[in-house]
């Protein structure tokens, strides 16, 4: 079963493109979940040709390139921005930087050794395809690790939103049993799953607004709001999501799916 709704792919590569340089001063949640996939994924497993799939701004490659296993890095992103930043970081290393959709893997089927992604794949609409065609890039045995926010993310803005407007605010997530019956289906094997819901505290619910703004994860679905949001309505939503909570900070949350396969 796929989400309903299509994303806006556009608006997508325009998000992150403008998020670029702000990605990394937000982006803590994002670089423990990556240290953590490194750890589950094994130290061994990152050799011959790796993929670095929604690299952002590389932080992934850069903690295991300097593998002396790894032959041929690749980090592939929707936004152009984002790639010229890893390029940055990584100019002491040798690496193929690839500019694309990962729905739309511009990569010859069986070539790479290991696919690595991190809090990327929730922004690719079909994953049934997108595991399908990862399958094909894959070698015999090849690896498949990634991080990806689950259905239970930013259910607080989801609620909140609802008692404004009956538009959808908030992205769709896929659940963990979906992922791996994707995976399944695409004919990976040896599938370990988990899942760990992480909660992130705010000042307030604008806070969280912008953070989100950051990281460049507006809501892209095409049957979001055309319109602009005014600021009653906006007020309104901070109202409901702050009423959620007692105290003087608010929390959003964060399910986070961490799956390995062997193709």
């Amino acid at each position: 079963m796929r989400l309903s709704g299509e994303l806006d792919k556009q608006k997508v590569r325009q998000s992150f493109s403008g998020a670029a340089e702000s990605y990394d001063s937000v982006a803590s949640l994002q670089r423990n979940v990556g240290l953590e996939l490194i750890k589950q994924a094994g130290a061994e497993s990152f050799y011959g040709t790796v993929l670095d799939l929604g690299c952002g701004t590389g932080f992934i490659s850069s903690q295991i390139i300097s593998s002396n296993d790894i032959n041929q890095m690749i980090l592939l992103d929707i936004a152009l921005p984002m790639l010229q930043i890893s390029q940055q970081k990584l100019a002491n290393h040798t690496a193929l930087y690839v500019c694309a959709d990962a729905e739309q893997l511009p990569l010859a089927s069986n070539t790479v050794d290991h696919v690595i992604s991190n809090v990327a794949l929730q922004w690719c609409r079909n994953l049934d395809v997108v595991f399908a065609d990862i399958k094909r890039i894959l070698k015999s045995g090849g690896q498949f690790s990634f991080t990806i926010f689950g259905s239970q993310t930013l259910q607080e803005l989801k609620l909140a939103w609802a008692k404004v407007d009956q538009f959808q605010h908030v992205n769709e997530f896929y659940s963990q049993n979906q992922l791996e019956a994707f995976l399944v289906q695409s004919g990976f094997k040896q599938i370990e799953a988990t899942s760990e819901c992480y909660q992130t505290s705010y000042e307030s619910a604008l806070d969280l607004m912008r953070e989100l703004k950051q990281l460049g994860a507006h809501n892209v679905l095409s049957s979001r709001n055309k319109h602009l949001t005014t600021k009653t309505q906006l007020q309104r939503m901070l109202t409901a999501y702050e009423g959620q909570f007692v105290g003087s900070t608010v929390s959003a949350t964060f399910d986070v799916i961490t799956i390995k396969a062997i193709t």
